[in-house]
């Protein structure tokens, strides 16, 4: 899949308080790199934590459920845009569904 929008990743893992997300994004930025997935269901196969939820997207949780990764997913063109990363109290003030960047 083509990743959009991994400065959004970069971002957030350089900021001092977050630096312990840098190595699980890394992971799931190279896991969904190489993947060629081609429905939810496949997503669901290999990230079994992953949900899926309303206008295209799905929620990841990195870090042992430390944080929260949101994309927009579109797997005619494969690719994935970055909409959100942060923490748990961070996701829980946003609208998961309608998102588009982070305010961290």
């Amino acid at each position: 899949m083509r990743i959009i929008a991994k400065s959004t990743l970069k971002t957030f893992w350089i900021k001092s308080a977050f630096r312990d997300s840098e190595q699980p994004l890394k992971v799931w930025y190279q896991e969904a790199s190489k993947a060629d997935w081609k429905s939810p269901n496949e997503v669901k196969a290999q990230f079994g934590n992953v949900s899926i939820i309303g206008n295209k997207r799905m929620v990841f949780n990195i870090a042992g459920n430390k944080y929260r990764l949101i994309v927009s997913v579109n797997f005619k063109y494969r690719c994935m845009y970055v909409c959100f990363v942060g923490t748990h109290k961070q996701y829980d003030k946003i609208n998961a569904e309608e998102v588009w960047s982070n305010e961290n």
